[in-house]
């Protein structure tokens, strides 16, 4: 598993040294420092990089994002895809992920896992997007849900926002996609095209069910048969 250089590593510890409302209990539980923050990275060459909201309980004690329920939900579509059986455990989970890359919006459990607030979001964002643009050299995304897809907007041009908030609007919007032009910290930049889908908790009745078929007609899309 690829890790954060150290120097972008030190920075994202020295944001979060005094980060409230993250759940520091759910850490020390399970025997973690609550400032590193819990990214999965992946190939810089990875074709589709899955963007996400943030960490939960399973994330920390597991040290990957995407484990949970919702997180599984994904690796179990990819699972089937690339491995033609059913995940059983948390090794195949991991093995699902293989040759893709995977972040957050904050790579940091917040309590009662509700979302971030605005200016947590805003404060991590350049740090956020520099792992994607300097880590990770793919222009496909598939951005899980509506905190994640509209990240895409913090600290861009009015026009993308306006764009992205269209595109949020559309009832194709699982669908379709939208290619925008992301800058990144340092005048970094470079074109994603966004694909939307639902956010993968079971606790999002209206979706979840139809979640899996969604992913797979993404990604037969972007990936064709394999």
């Amino acid at each position: 598993m690829r890790h954060l250089p150290a120097g972008l590593l030190d920075r994202f510890r020295d944001a979060a040294h005094e980060l409230p409302q993250r759940d520091d209990a759910v850490y020390a539980q399970a025997g973690r420092d609550p400032r590193d923050p819990i990214f999965g990275l992946g190939p810089r060459d990875a074709g589709i990089a899955f963007f996400g909201r943030d960490p939960g309980r399973d994330e920390v004690h597991v040290g990957v994002p995407f484990i949970g329920a919702g997180g599984r939900q994904v690796r179990r579509v990819l699972y089937r895809r690339h491995h033609h059986g059913e995940m059983i455990d948390t090794g195949d989970a991991l093995k699902a992920g293989e040759g893709y890359f995977w972040a957050n919006t904050v790579p940091y459990k917040p309590e009662g896992n509700r979302a971030w607030p605005m200016r947590v979001k805003r404060q991590f964002q350049p740090l956020v997007a520099e792992v994607l643009l300097s880590l990770w050299d793919g222009r496909h995304v598939i951005s899980l849900g509506r905190e994640a897809f509209h990240w895409f907007g913090i600290g861009q041009h009015r026009e993308i926002r306006q764009h992205l908030l269209h595109h949020w609007r559309q009832p194709d919007r699982f669908e379709t996609s939208l290619a925008i032009e992301f800058a990144g910290p340092q005048g970094a930049a470079r074109t994603l095209e966004i694909h939307p889908l639902p956010h993968p908790s079971p606790l999002n009745a209206i979706w979840f069910k139809r979640f899996p078929g969604l992913l797979a007609q993404r990604l037969e899309m972007l990936e064709g048969g394999v």
